[in-house]
């Protein structure tokens, strides 16, 4: 095998479960160059294994841990991996990322990607240690949180080891179950119940293989700069208050989901804003692994359980969305699913629309109404029980609505089945676009399209189709930013972000790269994914929103209206800008 690539290890691990055993199968510079890591290497490694067509849960799936070029260098949060797979709750592709110790440790076994396929015979922690692959026993951890899974492994291996784990809602494959790690989560999608089904609790890893960079001391210099940079006005918001500072700005502006999507606004905001939690309860601040921002924030809890992470899509999801402003439930609500291991934007969107359907008198369940938190708690640990509706509740507001009828489908908060974010898309609509055609499904962390919006540059009330290639400029920057793996809080910190990503990954891999360069691997990797997609079965009918939001104005303010042959229009706008055909195909040539 020729030498690695500066920044790569220019191999990955292919595991079968089955067999209980690894194989390292070599990455050509060309191909890493073309796909990089993160996401765009992991849909790529999908591709090849055959992973589109396979069922998500199935012996055959594909999982990928993937890392990146950047993971252990000085930049800061480039301490990223990626996980992706085929979704069991869209079965379409499926790519979370997260922050931690795990994706330092995890580069260190000496591959950029470990991937695994199979199941194996028994419940099973899977062990990489340093390349070396084995599976113990699990029958002791299953039923445990999430936490005390990752407590008790700790305690197993020791501390140079780090985890990735299912909780309960894993184990039992609930579509949207997550998998954790530093008590953050790879979230959407349902990785953890793809883990779950290949009978892996979790996976722990170590290593003490270090890739070199190509320039050290001028990456190091970068390093500091980006650093310093860092601490500026860009990310000043989310260092003092959090992520969920941006709850009272959605909420003045009539684009915070609230009662399902029933309304633009909620009354009882400001009670459950961390302006007011920041007064009436402990704070603490934290940072992810590798990262100088440090916009976590920590929030007590009065029943003598600890603090619990707070971010704006929990918040809102298990808030408004569902009606509630009891600022103790929202905040259980969220340290529940972290320990149970669910995905809070679908936890939250399937519980709320189950809310509107009791509302509706579909649903014989009077006991779970808008607004009631410790019935919000009630169907949480029945989603991962499957006791009574928790059944209905575990399979998400699509497939749940399916099962209704009576039309559900028309008022159920997804687009491909993922559940949609904390944007009201009738009074955002170039995010209405990038929830649309996304890939993933409804997701702001592939379209940065919102912050179209709050620019100059359209009217978020009337965006037409010649604003679509805006969206796909976002698209392409966060498919960059999620396969170099950079934090999407740094977006504010460049100047000229494809020129500057092409210097960083320069100084990383000894490449010529240039700008233009990096905005064709973008583009590469956003087709890549649409290829996935197409292979597992989708159609142009996809990509569009619920009817709700196409046939009603947001009571809050009658502005915010969306028509369908709108949306059509800037959904033929986009593909055509990204080169597809009118309704999305890929052209023979690409």
């Amino acid at each position: 095998m020729a030498s690695p690539i500066p920044g790569f290890h220019s191999r990955y691990l292919r595991i079968d479960l089955t067999a209980g055993s690894g194989e390292p199968v070599p990455l050509a510079e060309a191909f890493l160059r073309q796909h990089l890591g993160g996401s765009g290497l992991g849909v790529a490694l999908l591709l090849k294994e055959g992973a589109a067509t396979a069922d998500p849960l199935s012996l055959a799936a594909s999982l990928a841990f993937v890392f990146s070029p950047l993971v252990g260098s000085p930049l800061t949060t480039s301490a990223k991996f990626a996980v992706v797979s085929k979704s069991p709750l869209t079965h379409r592709i499926n790519d979370s990322l997260a922050s931690s110790g795990f994706a330092l440790a995890g580069k260190k076994t000496g591959y950029d990607a470990i991937l695994l396929t199979g199941r194996a015979a028994r419940p099973s922690i899977l062990v990489i240690d340093d390349g070396k692959v084995d599976l113990e026993p699990a029958d002791e951890f299953l039923g445990l949180s999430t936490r005390e899974t990752e407590q008790a492994l700790r305690g197993r291996f020791g501390a140079e080891f780090q985890t990735a784990t299912i909780g309960p809602a894993g184990e039992r494959q609930v579509s949207y179950a997550t998998i954790s790690h530093d008590g953050r989560h790879a979230g959407r999608g349902g990785s953890g119940a793809v883990l779950g089904s290949k009978n892996i609790k979790a996976v722990a890893v170590r290593g003490s293989h270090r890739p070199q960079w190509a320039d050290p001391p001028a990456l190091v210099e970068l390093a500091r700069q980006f650093s310093q940079k860092s601490f500026g006005p860009a990310t000043a918001k989310y260092r003092e208050l959090g992520t969920a500072s941006n709850l009272l700005t959605f909420n003045r502006l009539n684009v915070l989901p609230t009662r399902n999507f029933q309304q633009g606004s909620f009354a009882g905001a400001a009670a459950i804003s961390p302006e007011e939690l920041g007064v009436a309860r402990d704070r603490t601040r934290s940072s992810c692994a590798a990262c100088t921002i440090g916009c976590e924030h920590l929030y007590g809890l009065r029943n003598g359980k600890g603090s619990v992470r707070l971010e704006y899509e929990n918040l809102f999801a298990l808030g408004p969305l569902c009606g509630i402003d009891d600022a103790e439930a929202v905040l259980e609500a969220c340290r529940r699913c972290d320990d149970l291991g669910l995905d809070t934007i679908s936890a939250g969107g399937t519980i709320a629309f189950a809310m509107e359907c009791v509302e509706r008198g579909l649903l014989d369940e009077p006991w779970l109404k808008f607004g009631d938190g410790p019935a919000l708690l009630q169907a949480l640990d029945l989603i991962v029980t499957g006791d009574g509706i928790g059944r209905l509740l575990a399979l998400g507001s699509r497939r749940m609505a399916h099962e209704i009828g009576h039309d559900s489908i028309d008022f159920a908060p997804q687009v491909k089945g993922l559940e949609i974010p904390g944007y009201d898309p009738r009074g955002l609509q170039t995010m209405a676009l990038g929830f649309a055609v996304g890939s993933r499904g409804a997701d702001h962390n592939r379209s940065g399209a919102y912050e179209v919006d709050f620019s100059e540059a359209v009217d978020r009330y009337n965006v037409g189709p010649e604003s679509a290639h805006l969206a796909v400029e976002t698209e392409d920057k966060a498919a960059l930013m999620d396969s170099l793996i950079l934090c999407k809080f740094l977006r504010g910190v460049f100047t000229d972000f494809f020129k500057e990503s092409a210097e960083i990954l320069s100084l990383v891999t000894g490449w010529e790269v240039t700008a233009e360069e990096l905005r064709q691997t973008a583009r590469r990797i956003v087709t890549a994914k649409k290829r996935f997609n197409i292979l597992a079965g989708w159609t142009p009918a996809e990509d569009t929103l619920p009817e709700r939001m196409l046939q009603q104005a947001l009571p809050d303010d009658t502005r915010a209206q969306l028509s369908a042959d709108r949306l059509a229009a800037l959904v033929r706008a986009y593909n055509l800008a990204r080169g597809w055909s009118p309704e999305g195909w890929i052209p023979e040539a690409e």
